[in-house]
């Protein structure tokens, strides 16, 4: 059967992701912490595709974090910062609702790592983000903010991870 007017626009589908943070202070070397940091996050099993840009997938709706499959492959935006021999590091991301000055509905994201402590990074991730949607002239319907802190045990790594999903 055919149709004889137009269809309407679908909806975007909802693409769910989650913010998460893991810290690792007891890396044999820089590796070993990265892994170890993805397995508190419950991507140690995961096959990554680290996702660099502002935007969002269409249709982005914030959710629980959700156990992956093992061998899943996982879109996603991670800080990552290394500490060694007692420093501390930390990493963040961020992510905000937004509505363009037409309407349309989108979603941006930022991310950091930084030596600072955990305030300060904290509050630069927030700039960060403030200054992607003033670029972009876009107003924040919601936020949330993910920021986590290392310090490595003497002789070894640390990391601290951020990841958006």
């Amino acid at each position: 059967m055919f149709g004889t007017g137009p269809t309407p626009a679908a909806a975007a589908p909802a693409c769910p992701g989650w913010l998460m943070t893991a810290v690792a202070p007891w890396g044999e070397n820089a590796e070993d912490a990265y892994d170890q940091g993805l397995v508190e996050l419950g991507l140690g099993d995961s096959r990554l595709i680290e996702v660099q840009g502002a935007f969002l997938p269409m249709g982005f709706e914030a959710t629980p974090p959700q156990a992956l499959p093992m061998g899943s492959l996982v879109e996603c935006h991670i800080a990552t910062a290394y500490a060694f021999n007692g420093s501390s590091a930390c990493a963040g991301v961020a992510w905000a609702a937004c509505t363009t000055p037409e309407g349309e509905e989108c979603a941006i994201v930022t991310k950091i790592t930084t030596e600072l402590d955990y305030e300060e990074t904290e509050s630069l991730l927030k700039r960060n983000l403030q200054r992607r949607l003033a670029s972009r002239d876009l107003e924040v319907v919601s936020f949330d903010v993910a920021v986590d802190e290392v310090t490595a045990a003497q002789q070894h790594y640390g990391v601290a991870m951020a990841v958006l999903i």
